[in-house]
């Protein structure tokens, strides 16, 4: 015999009651009472007939209380409700939306969550793509797919950070359940979900600089050399130079130590950084060791031009946009015929910045 939904709802008041986005059911000698807030509805006294005519009225939010009480960790629960806003907005309202499918933003990654005959089901895409067709794009519905998927920038290079802000273009992971959404998510950025989750119950553990560096051996032990004084502001260069956001979509959280903040600012990133990674301290590795070079001074003759063009060649490879300048534009200092110009004209056949040799003292 078929169950109804009265009968399920009777069944979970009677275990636990029932309290799920305004949606309260509870059991008592007298029946059953029902509130839902938005609604309006405050009953009690009632019968299992009386919970089916209830459902009958009201099946969004019979809908949503079932979906959300499906066992899944807490963590990707509260990212499936971060999705579809179930916090700012009211279940009637949310319904309205996933109707034509809600989209939000992890990283690089749009998550858009979507009823399809009355159920839940997600879509995952680079958030560059949102306004593709789906027939444009590599489709996929096993979330192992996107292990081998996000190796590779569009490119074809290796990406040795997974939150590096290169997400390949052109895919879309379709016709997922929750589970399988979390999943896929978790893939393309380890450990973000879990992160996130637990920074919005207060209990992210974070690993400051100092602590990190302190853990380091071997080669990375070098590291260790910075001090409080000094050391502070290497520290501050290495936020500025790996941990922004156009080098990476989480949010730094670690600083200097428990006490001292650095001066760069953390970011806008959804998900926090807990620690420095791996690609940040070895980073630090190397200049760790330039740093402790002694200083030499040397002496250049440059046009003002020229040197505005060496600060314009600093800056677009800095920040990653030297293959985006058009060979056409040589106004741009970091276009490449001004720079093979510049190097022409300024670089010895010994590869000299303006004649003057490199002095070392090894």
């Amino acid at each position: 015999m078929t169950t109804t939904r009265g009968e399920t709802l009777a069944a979970a008041a009677r275990s636990e009651g029932i309290d799920c986005d305004g949606l309260r059911v509870e059991a008592d000698d007298d029946g059953f009472s029902v509130t839902i807030e938005e609604a309006g509805v405050d009953e009690s006294g009632l019968t299992v007939a009386d919970l089916d005519r209830l459902a009958d009225d009201y099946p969004e939010y019979v809908s949503n209380w079932a979906y959300w009480t499906q066992d899944r960790g807490d963590a990707d629960r509260a990212f499936l409700r971060w999705a579809e806003r179930a916090d700012e907005l009211s279940v009637p309202e949310r319904y309205d939306r996933l109707r034509d499918g809600m989209a939000r933003t992890w990283g690089e990654v749009r998550v858009t969550p979507r009823l399809v005959d009355g159920e839940r089901v997600y879509e995952l895409r680079h958030e560059e793509d949102i306004d593709r067709d789906r027939d444009e794009l590599d489709t996929h519905e096993d979330p192992l797919d996107a292990r081998s998927l996000v190796k590779t920038d569009d490119d074809g290079r290796y990406r040795p950070l997974k939150t590096a802000p290169s997400l390949p273009h052109g895919w879309a992971f379709v016709d997922l359940d929750g589970r399988a959404c979390a999943e896929t998510v978790e893939y393309v950025y380890p450990a973000t979900i879990a992160n996130w989750y637990l920074e919005r119950q207060g209990d992210l553990d974070v690993d400051h600089w100092r602590d990190a560096v302190a853990r380091q051996s071997g080669i990375y032990g070098v590291v260790k050399t910075w001090d409080r004084g000094e050391g502070y502001e290497h520290v501050n260069w290495v936020a500025e130079a790996c941990c922004d956001d156009s080098q990476c979509v989480k949010r730094r959280e670690w600083e200097y130590d428990d006490e001292t903040t650095l001066d760069v600012d953390g970011g806008d990133g959804v998900f926090p950084c807990r620690e420095p990674c791996s690609l940040v301290i070895a980073a630090a590795r190397k200049w760790t060791r330039l740093a402790g070079e002694e200083e030499q001074t040397y002496e250049f003759t440059l046009t003002p031009s020229e040197k505005e063009q060496v600060e314009e060649i600093l800056d677009a490879v800095a920040d990653g946009r030297a293959d985006e300048i058009r060979e056409a534009d040589v106004s741009d200092g970091a276009n490449r015929y001004r720079a093979r110009f510049l190097r022409a004209k300024r670089v010895d056949e010994d590869g000299n910045l303006a004649g003057v040799a490199t002095d070392r003292d090894d």
